[in-house]
């Protein structure tokens, strides 16, 4: 018997591309969306950044 009570250890949601979707539950595919809507997200705002930082950049260059 175990000294502590130990909750079930949540899976951590991830996804590969190209991954057999077919044993996914709706609301598995649904963590899976919210999931790599969350991940485009991300990329976006880090090329934003990036954007941002080569046009202040490239207008420095342009004054010299």
């Amino acid at each position: 018997m175990p000294m502590f009570d130990e909750e079930p250890v949540k899976k951590k949601v991830s996804h590969e591309v190209g991954q057999d979707l077919s044993a996914l539950s709706l609301h598995e595919l649904d963590e899976r969306i919210a999931l790599l809507e969350a991940e485009v997200a991300r990329l976006a705002a880090a090329k934003a950044a990036k954007a941002a930082s080569m046009d202040a950049a490239a207008s420095i260059f342009r004054k010299i």
